[in-house]
């Protein structure tokens, strides 16, 4: 499963965005270093779910479905802000960089309402494209200084054995960074891994930080009267980033007073109850009001886009539904859809089977397009909402 990472600087909501994307509750608090230990939770993407296609009633098992939309449970996890020079130790960065290395993808949280400056600490007018600038920058130099450590000696190991791509990506192995990504990012310098220099080595870095770890930039706080120019900057900056204007202290919000029935929310939409609501004070009424205001503007709050674009943009992946009965789309125990997986696009059936198991992968037989009816081999591509049915001799 691919791990998201939430970075940023502190105090920019990050905490707040963790536990808007979770189930479990990080501590929140308008400090630098808030979070000491890395945070893990699951949080959800979600997918117009098969049977609203197959127009049948699912009983997921790993995943849940309301109202035709599938939730497929993901991992989110969430370090400490980083500072400038984190990279060489400062604010304790180097062990809240290692708490990133299982990561996939990032989320680049920062202050679109500019309140804060480099360090987390309250500000005026603070530009966030310095933000998103140092903290590229500081990852580019985390993963520079993994890679340049014993250079001299595996430069010369690379040389002699004239495969580069492989020694490095052993010397960057802890980073979830591939032989083939690594292949991809070297093939602009020279041959001989020796004569690279300095700033070879260091755009080497950028450019494996790009290939492998993608990020998203969630301009928090745009519901600051401030933010609109501030996310405005940053697209027109950072053109080759998806950025995705959030307010997490709104989505929070939302979700605490949907629970008490006093509005609507679907994750895009608010709709007030009137009936509910109408023995509120006045601030409480507008402070609904301008939840559903901001929320009308944006289709949401963002949040749920985050992990939606990050997993099926970035990340480049699917869902597909593995089922044993192709005609009732069910598990062997009646469950119909049971069970629905992320996987990356382009994974084939063979592939889907020893995700499954691995005794089913190795005594794969054939499969199942169950929508279609017809059997697939091996080497056939899945595709976003196929439902499959493995055929195996385990």
């Amino acid at each position: 499963m691919a791990i998201l990472g939430l970075v940023g600087k502190p105090n920019v909501g990050k905490s707040t965005t963790f536990n808007a994307l979770t189930e479990n509750t990080a501590d929140i608090g308008n400090y630098p270093f808030t979070t000491i230990n890395p945070n893990i939770g699951t949080s959800y993407v979600t997918k117009t779910c098969a049977c609203t296609d197959l127009k049948v009633t699912c009983n997921p098992n790993n995943s849940k479905c309301e109202d035709g939309i599938r939730y497929v449970p993901v991992e989110i996890i969430d370090v400490a802000g980083l500072v400038p020079e984190a990279h060489k130790g400062k604010g304790m960065g180097n062990k809240f960089l290692d708490d990133l290395r299982q990561a996939d993808a990032f989320i680049l949280v920062v202050d679109a309402s500019g309140k804060t400056d480099l360090e987390g600490n309250p500000a005026e007018n603070h530009d966030p494209i310095e933000d998103v600038k140092f903290l590229l920058n500081e990852l580019d130099m985390w993963i520079y200084n993994i890679l340049s450590k014993n250079w001299d000696k595996l430069s010369r190991k690379a040389q002699q054995e004239r495969k580069p791509a492989r020694i490095i990506a052993e010397q960057l192995s802890g980073l979830n960074i591939s032989e083939n990504q690594v292949l991809a990012a070297i093939r602009p310098l020279d041959e001989s891994p020796i004569k690279w220099t300095d700033e070879d080595m260091i755009k080497l870095s950028t450019t494996l930080r790009m290939i492998s770890k993608p990020m998203i930039i969630s301009a928090n706080k745009a519901d600051h009267p401030d933010a609109e120019a501030n996310i405005e900057k940053l697209r027109e900056e950072f053109k080759d980033f998806i950025v995705i204007p959030t307010s997490a202290e709104i989505e929070l919000a939302l979700n605490k007073v949907s629970k008490a029935n006093l509005v609507t929310y679907d994750g895009k939409k608010v709709t007030i109850n009137e009936e509910a609501t109408k023995d509120l004070n006045e601030a409480q009424k507008n402070a609904l009001l301008y939840m559903k205001n901001y929320a009308d503007k944006y289709d949401g709050t963002g949040v749920q886009d985050l992990i939606n674009r990050a997993y099926f943009e970035l990340l480049d992946m699917i869902v597909v539904y593995p089922v044993e009965d192709e005609n009732k789309y069910c598990d062997k125990k009646g469950n119909v859809l049971p069970d629905a997986h992320l996987v990356k696009k382009g994974t084939t059936a063979k592939e889907l089977a020893y995700k499954i198991h691995t005794d089913i992968g190795d005594k794969f037989i054939y499969a199942v397009d169950a929508k279609k009816k017809i059997r697939i081999g091996a080497d056939q591509e899945l595709k976003d909402g196929d439902v499959i049915k493995i055929v195996s001799a385990a």
